[in-house]
């Protein structure tokens, strides 16, 4: 039986990397044992990505677009993405190429023979890799790992990852519980994750940096980060 997934992708002025990225998806679709919707969120996007995304919903018949007003937050995008969803398993993904459409089978298949919940795909695992990134990059990304996992005391090693799958009914108790609505929004899953009793299972990943475009990671989003820790820690 084929394994059945709605991956969600929220873009931003990704003109230059959406096609090439809903491309691979659906040749990794027709290789695999997988039945995939695509489920492309776009906050109003001036470069052209939603007319992209449209010419492909033409050659594809599994694609979904959501266009938004405004930048509204990743953990939105996520949120209002799985209201389009319709398959028993969720993945998100970045839409930059970062995260690789060929590991989605090792990301999916977890969840759909029964014994996780939540898959994450880890950088810092065994196997596991970032490439392209500034020295600064890493350790800033070590280090809001190792404060998330101290103060929160999660069992996981990479916390802040993108690329995750999910049971559909988890991420549906996730969307009424969430209080978080941007970057923030990874770390407050796992803390519920652990609140909840749900099985979070790591596969190996090796994150590639932007090729093209330009990368939404800013200070802003790092305040949030932390604060939500804070908050996440004092049961706020």
């Amino acid at each position: 039986m084929a394994m059945e997934a709605s991956i969600i992708i929220p873009t931003f002025n990704e003109r230059e990397n959406v096609e090439i990225l809903i491309d691979r998806i659906v040749s990794v679709e027709e290789k695999s044992k997988l039945v995939l919707e695509i489920i492309i969120v776009d906050d109003n996007s001036s470069d052209g990505t939603v007319e992209v995304v449209k010419e492909l919903m033409r050659k594809y018949s599994n694609i979904k677009l959501l266009r938004r007003p405004k930048k509204m937050g990743l953990g939105s995008a996520y949120k209002d993405g799985f209201k389009l969803s319709t398959k028993p398993i969720i993945v998100t993904m970045d839409a930059d190429l970062s995260h690789d459409p060929k590991l989605l089978p090792n990301l999916i298949r977890p969840i759909w023979e029964g014994y996780a919940d939540i898959v994450l795909g880890s950088r810092y695992i065994k196997g596991g890799a970032i490439e392209g990134w500034p020295l600064i990059r890493k350790i800033i990304s070590r280090g809001a790992n190792t404060l998330a996992k101290l103060m929160l005391r999660l069992n996981v090693k990479d916390v802040t990852t993108g690329y995750r799958a999910y049971r559909r009914s988890v991420f549906n108790q996730i969307v009424k519980l969430s209080k978080r609505c941007h970057f923030d929004f990874q770390v407050e899953v796992l803390y519920l994750a652990k609140k909840f009793g749900w099985r979070v299972t790591e596969i190996p990943i090796v994150f590639k940096n932007r090729e093209r475009g330009k990368s939404k990671f800013n200070v802003s989003e790092i305040l949030k980060f932390t604060w939500t820790l804070l908050n996440l820690r004092l049961g706020l």
